[in-house]
């Protein structure tokens, strides 16, 4: 099945989303004739100006975000013969919960959010959960509108508590733009005999060790968890981990790492534990085909509960 790549853009209204997607169908080097599917979910008070393109090969379609079908977006598809598909999200809404409608031979290429520098902190301070559900997913923010010498720590630190991967763009009144190059030191030293995870830092670990487990292959990690049972494999394994919470109690949830251990059975569930183990990088089922950490216990003792007991960034 040949893929379709989706190229989404996301945040809140008058964020600068339709400008950048219109100066970018206008530039040849990525409109060089592609049958492409524009698909608008929110309308601001920018439009889009076809006549300025340098191909006419582009379709628009406004529709609802919090309605649409997989039978509607695929039908648009196949109306239009389309190659790619852009999309302008509704920053009201949850891009996951649009993501779940796609067809499936779309795939997503790429997600950048736009955040209008002046209004994003009452943003985050109001509708967090929609903040930080947009700064997951994406691969690059852009915060725009922002006067030059403004500081830029608080957008930094807010979008390195969503993604340690996401790149920072900021775009300056003037016209300049400059890329983030805070260097963020993680908290513990992962070239450390046993790297040494302290209780408030286990949602950073979690994080950084599930999205590049090679980094850690081989490694030798000591942190304190729960003891959670693995549904699939219940011999020999289970998965000592923390409730973490993302931005707010809503998006609480237990984030364990299955571990090797031949007396897993003894262990009593929820029970608070001190595990040392071996990091290995390797496919297991809950990484669905991918790459992750898998660990194999040297020794898993009783604990104190962790203090918080839902770890945070």
């Amino acid at each position: 099945m040949q893929q379709i790549p989706v190229y989404v853009f996301t945040g809140f209204l008058d964020s600068g989303k339709t400008k950048f997607i219109q100066e970018t169908l206008e530039d040849s080097r990525f409109n060089a004739g592609e049958r492409t599917l524009l698909l608008v979910f929110e309308e601001g008070e920018e439009e889009y100006d076809f006549s300025t393109y340098p191909y006419q090969n582009v379709f628009l379609e406004v529709l609802d975000q919090q309605s649409v079908t997989t039978k509607e977006l695929q039908s648009l598809s196949k109306k239009y013969k389309a190659e790619r598909v852009v999309a302008e999200l509704n920053g009201m809404q949850l891009v996951g919960d649009l993501y779940t409608r796609f067809p499936e031979d779309w795939a997503v290429a790429q997600e950048v959010m736009f955040a209008d520098s002046t209004t994003f902190m009452a943003y985050n301070a109001n509708m967090r959960n929609l903040v930080m559900d947009k700064l997951v997913g994406a691969q690059m923010v852009v915060f725009n509108r922002l006067t030059p010498g403004a500081d830029t720590m608080p957008f930094h630190k807010l979008a390195r508590a969503a993604s340690r991967k996401i790149d920072i763009l900021y775009d300056y009144t003037d016209g300049t733009t400059a890329f983030d190059d805070v260097v963020d030191p993680l908290p513990f030293d992962i070239n450390a005999p046993v790297i040494t995870v302290k209780d408030e830092d286990y949602a950073l670990w979690y994080r950084d060790v599930t999205e590049e487990p090679q980094k850690y292959d081989g490694k030798i990690v000591s942190f304190k968890g729960q003891v959670a049972m693995l549904r699939r494999e219940k011999n020999g394994m289970f998965a000592p981990g923390r409730f973490v919470m993302t931005c707010c109690v809503d998006d609480i949830q237990f984030c364990g790492i299955p571990c090797r251990y031949e007396k897993s059975k003894k262990l009593e569930s929820r029970s608070w534990v001190q595990v040392t183990a071996k990091i290995t990088a390797e496919k297991h089922p809950l990484y669905k085909g991918e790459l992750g950490p898998v660990l194999t216990a040297i020794s898993v003792d009783p604990a104190p509960a962790a203090e918080p007991d839902v770890a945070t960034f």
